[in-house]
């Protein structure tokens, strides 16, 4: 094989023949088909245009409120139709448009940055983007009905709870953004996997791109960051829905739990939005200075500090709320901390503009307005890491002026310098230099008076969340800045869209890399990504090797056809990139956007009460899901495929070889951190709790979940005696699989039944306190997932019987069994914590 690729630079040109099987293979659907298109330049441009969508919806709802705080006592806006007006901008910026959009550059980016053709699970990628344009879209009109939230974007109880706000609009809210993030972490999912398995060969991890090391870590913090979120969701909507108590203090609920699952979640998020942009920072800076980035492996491990330091930010914003005093010091200790891993990034990007040669293109502009934006909301940051300054500024309008500091100019400049570094991906063209400019002045300017004149206005007294305010209160001059400012950024995103429309219109051409870039996004674009898959050897390969684009599009690196017919890239191993094999990927279906519009279509007609409507859309969706996956693991049509050269590489793999295998691993950790989560909110209710049990609540008695996690484990040891038990295709071993596996859903199915029946015998009600409204829950989550390990052993048994189950197409019965365990491991953990917690307590 070495011998192969020290002499690729000298083969002849590929036959003409495997460039036209790609153009056929990867061809795009058109007209109204185009809604099918699964592969990631297709997705990844309808998921950003969405997300600027959403951008462009929340920027008005902004407007309006500026236009109602412009002048003191206005009547322009009432109280009620501000609060929702306020909930929606909130809602939208940071759930339907800042996270999104970065998952959208990475989806459209990745793979040509990795030199892979696609990201492995295509439809995943699909499933994800229609399941956020449906429910975000749907989301957002509930402004025309009346029946929008108007609680806040954080939704903190008792506020939203059935008491206070009686009406709709808050279950909106809960289904519909708990809905909205499970697209977020099926995109996350994708991205770590791709990041991890789908690089060119030779791109080890010392190699890979600083926005891929961005996305990864973003990703694995969605992963662990989000689920915290999906949980307080559910337990908020229980509560409205079932007057099951988790947040009301007099039956023995808490508000601060609400706040502690929510930040753990809402901390980390500020930083899943600034990484990927500081990825993307990290690579303009680089081609724009013409310098590779000062102290790259430094970088690299900032984003992995910034990362792990943000998870003990998350009280934070709970500074204010009666935490005790040790809490409190370790949280802002880290405050301070997280500062260090992002000075190290602003450092490493002013040495690499030092080192070399820049120009003052719109990209430049752009970058230098980030750098000073964000600079100003860190250091403002800082001070409210300070708990004396804290507790004075917490409520007031410059937390407001803070929060868009980091977020704008953090995420929104880096993002906009990125549209116009990387537009001649999409035609061939660079956006307006002129216009850019334009642009950035109004931006920026209009950006820093909006919000500079919050920090004093909030140093004056102006608290949050108000619509209106008196004219004796000094505050008039600065909100009328403050409107003037807002408008005059508008005008400079209205001027972009206007320049991006002219461009993006135009016909398509070779982009030329107008930046003479180094990363092989800038190879010469094809539907099908590159012409044959580069082997590298820099985090530069395109300064490195001058003549790569030549021997690329020529067809002198790996798989510079299509070995099968269909559409097809190379996994690699996780650390050095080296070939382990070819893995086929799906065509374009329209099995993703089915599935999306059933899943939104399930947790929508929920909201509204629709119970038996909502249940044939969660059918027909997971029905949709089902179907796409019986074609997804298959027997291939050869054990080996020439992948270039003569050099042949397995065709698909099995276990932890396999990608989907680690995509499962990533799934079990996000329910696990669910479960934690839930875990969490029983303890905490049973430690605010004077006595546990609570008066009025009894524990099974010990048999009962004994009995239950015996069944669970006999179900388990079944379940893995299955999975080993397929080594051949014979008769007898698939008669012995199927026997094993019914035996498992056999023990599953008893275990819930045994454990929802001892706690029902011993009188578990759910509404009569917190305690046992969590004790409920646990006992309600293990029952899905039981239901879960019924459906997914009764899938496994279809494709045995149907012949489908073989040795070499075995990932739905290794992932089922991955599954299993976990679910076994939690029903276990489960019974242990309910049983211990009060005798621990006692």
């Amino acid at each position: 094989m070495k011998q192969t690729l020290d002499a690729l630079a000298d083969l002849p040109p590929r036959p003409a023949g495997e460039r036209e099987a790609l153009e056929r293979a990867w061809r795009p659907p058109t007209g109204w088909r185009q809604l099918s298109a699964v592969n990631n330049t297709r997705i990844g441009v309808f998921y950003i245009a969405t997300a600027m969508l959403f951008f462009v919806l929340a920027g008005v709802l902004a407007l309006m409120m500026r236009t109602q705080l412009a002048v003191p006592d206005n009547g322009l806006i009432d109280a009620r139709t501000y609060n929702q007006l306020f909930t929606m901008h909130g809602t939208v910026m940071m759930f339907l448009f800042a996270v999104p959009i970065v998952e959208a550059v990475a989806i459209y980016l990745l793979p040509g940055m990795l030199g892979a053709r696609d990201l492995p699970f295509p439809l995943l990628s699909a499933y994800a983007f229609w399941a956020y344009a449906i429910g975000g879209l749907a989301f957002f009109c509930t402004l025309f009905f009346g029946q929008s939230p108007d609680g806040g974007w954080f939704m903190y109880p008792p506020l939203t709870s059935k008491e206070f706000s009686p009406g709709r609009g808050a279950d909106w809210w809960l289904l519909g953004i708990g809905f909205i993030e499970i697209s977020a972490i099926a995109g996350a999912i994708e991205l770590i996997v791709g990041i991890l398995f789908t690089r060119a060969p030779g791109m080890t991890l010392a190699r890979m791109p600083i926005f891929a090391w961005a996305m990864l870590v973003s990703a694995l913090m969605i992963a662990i960051a989000f689920p915290a979120v999906i949980a307080a969701t559910l337990l908020l909507e229980l509560e409205r829905a079932f007057d099951w108590p988790f947040f009301i203090p007099a039956r023995g609920g808490d508000p601060l739990l609400w706040q502690h699952l929510f930040w753990f979640f809402g901390h980390p998020e500020v930083y899943i939005i600034f990484l990927p942009a500081a990825g993307m920072v990290s690579m303009m800076v680089a081609t724009l200075a013409g310098t590779p980035l000062v102290g790259h492996r430094a970088v690299v491990l900032a984003l992995i500090g910034v990362g792990a330091v943000s998870f003990a930010l998350w009280a934070h914003h709970m500074f204010t709320a009666g935490l005790g005093n040790l809490s409190l010091l370790v949280v802002s200790a880290a405050s301070f901390i997280v500062a260090i891993p992002s000075g190290v990034q602003v450092f490493a990007w002013i040495a690499t503009f030092w080192r070399g040669r820049v120009a003052l293109n719109a990209p430049t502009l752009f970058l230098l307005g980030f750098h000073f934006i964000f600079v100003l909301g860190g250091l403002t940051g800082v001070m409210v890491a300070v708990l004396p300054f804290d507790w004075q500024a917490h409520d007031s309008y410059f937390i407001v002026a803070h929060l868009h500091y980091v977020l704008i100019g953090g995420m929104v400049f880096p993002v906009f310098a990125g549209f116009y570094y990387w537009a001649p991906l999409f035609n061939g063209h660079c956006l307006s230099e002129r216009w850019g400019r334009w642009v950035f002045g109004l931006m920026f300017g209009g950006f820093n008076l909006a919000f500079f004149p919050m920090h004093i206005a909030g140093m004056l007294g102006m608290p949050r969340r108000v619509y209106t305010y008196g004219a004796d209160l000094g505050w008039n001059t600065l909100n009328m800045l403050s409107t003037v400012g807002a408008y005059i950024l508008a005008a400079g995103v209205l001027l972009f869209f206007i320049d991006a429309f002219r461009t993006l219109r135009r016909p398509s051409r070779d982009h030329g890399d107008p930046w003479r870039a180094g990363t092989l996004e800038w190879l010469p674009p094809r539907e099908y990504g590159a012409r044959s898959i580069p082997q590298v050897d820099s985090p530069y390969p395109l300064w490195k090797q001058p003549a790569l684009p030549r021997e690329v599009e020529a067809g002198a690196h790996w798989l510079p056809g299509t070995a099968f017919g269909g559409r097809e890239t190379l996994i690699t191993s996780l650390r050095d990139a080296r070939p382990m094999h070819l893995l086929r990927l799906p065509s374009d279906s329209w099995w993703p956007l089915a599935a999306a519009a059933g899943t939104a279509g399930f947790f929508l007609l929920l909201t509204v009460a629709q119970t038996l409507l909502a249940s044939a859309c969660g059918v027909f969706a997971v029905a949709c899901i089902l179907r796409w996956l019986w074609d997804s693991d298959r027997v291939p049509p050869a054990a080996t495929a020439d992948v270039g050269h003569g050099v042949r590489l397995p065709v698909g793999a099995q276990g932890q070889a396999s990608h989907s295998w680690w995509a499962m691993v990533v799934l079990i950790a996000v329910d696990m951190t669910i479960f934690v989560s839930l875990l969490y909110t029983h303890v905490h209710l049973a430690m605010a709790s004077d006595v546990c049990p609570p008066p009025g609540a009894a524990l099974p008695a010990a048999r009962w979940p004994l009995g239950a996690a015996l069944l669970l484990a006999a179900g388990s040891g079944a379940m893995a005696l299955a999975t080993r038990a397929l080594r051949t295709a014979a008769s007898r071993t698939q008669r012995l699989l199927r026997l094993l596996i019914s035996m498992a859903m056999l023990c599953a199915a008893a275990s819930a039944a045994l454990d929802v029946g001892g706690h029902l015998l011993a009188g578990l009600d759910p509404r009569a306190q917190g305690w046992s409204a969590s004790v409920g829950m646990l006992l309600g989550y293990q029952a899905f997932h039981v239901a879960v390990l019924l459906l997914m052993g009764s899938y496994v048994l279809a494709r045995s019987w149907t012949g489908r189950l073989q040795p070499q197409a075995r990932a739905t019965i290794d992932n089922t069994g991955l599954m299993w365990h976990c679910v076994t491991a939690q029903g276990i953990i489960g019974a242990l914590m309910v049983q211990l917690v009060p005798r621990l307590l006692g």
